[in-house]
């Protein structure tokens, strides 16, 4: 089998003061586990407590995955030793929350598969721009009997509406570029050779303004906007308590029998294969 519990980093260059790029680089398909949450948990803390910076980016180095589910070949254990964040989140949906609420403005640049975590990531930052070629956003985990964990279920309806939130969790479905910007998940669908050079020059726009009116700014759009932590935390509670459940193991070990979690066209094509896992179920009765 293809390693796919290579820690690879998630690296943080300061193109100025003012300007930050978080890059993903967890190959081979940027998973992601318990060994990058001490990762995230450091970037996240710059951010919060550097008073210079301003706006930060996050893009991927991996082609094909921005970012993408959650690693289920992980230990249970390796997850639970984390301490509860600053929020009284857990560890993934604390660092999320937080960067929401921190006073830089956060930017996803999503090119390749935004998938389970990734898509959790891009809805915890301020903005997302989209490869319409190249972009899959996904909250495949109701398909494989898992309640999603790191807080869609109290973002996406704010974002898109309880309808189209509904469509995108129960649906389990991929959901390309131009969609995404129609439903409003992402603010726009841009052709893939445009996106670079878009999201670089609202960075860097961004950046130069002044640091006090772009936080006071943002968090008054925050108190209008955000879910309190206390709607998410039971997300992290389902997603683990699903987790556990008989049917929801039949369902992803007959993922991983598939391909779950190498390179291949079951990680390419999840929402295609999520659909299929409840006829083979029905099948095998």
């Amino acid at each position: 089998m293809i390693n796919t519990r290579n820690e690879g980093e998630i690296r943080l260059l300061q193109h100025s003061d003012a300007y930050w790029r978080v890059t993903l680089d967890l190959p081979p398909i940027n998973i992601f586990g318990p060994a990058h949450i001490p990762q995230l948990e450091a970037i996240v803390s710059k951010l919060e407590t550097d008073d210079r910076v301003r706006v930060v980016v996050f893009d991927s180095a991996v082609d094909g995955f921005f970012l993408t589910h959650y690693d289920f070949l992980a230990k249970p254990e390796e997850s639970a030793k984390f301490p509860v964040g600053r929020t009284g989140l857990q560890a993934l949906p604390d660092m999320l929350a937080r960067l929401s609420r921190a006073s830089v403005v956060s930017i996803a640049s999503i090119r390749g598969r935004a998938t389970g975590v990734g898509s959790e990531l891009a809805l915890a930052s301020d903005m997302r721009f989209a490869s319409r070629e190249k972009a899959i956003l996904s909250q495949w985990e109701v398909g494989a009997g898992l309640v999603p964990g790191g807080g869609p279920m109290a973002r996406l309806p704010r974002l898109i509406g309880r309808g189209r939130a509904l469509e995108v969790l129960l649906g389990a479905d991929d959901v390309n570029g131009d969609l995404a910007e129609l439903y409003g998940y992402v603010n726009r669908s841009l052709p893939d050779n445009q996106l670079d050079a878009f999201v670089d020059a609202l960075a860097e726009r961004i950046s130069s303004f002044d640091k006090q009116a772009i936080a006071e700014t943002k968090r008054m759009v925050d108190l209008n906007s955000l879910p309190s932590d206390a709607e998410i935390v039971p997300e992290w509670e389902a997603f683990t308590t699903s987790l556990g459940r008989p049917a929801t193991q039949k369902r992803l070990r007959a993922l991983f029998e598939q391909g779950f979690h190498v390179p291949g066209d079951v990680e390419t094509r999840l929402g295609h294969y999520v659909g299929l896992l409840g006829n083979a179920a029905e099948a095998q009765r």
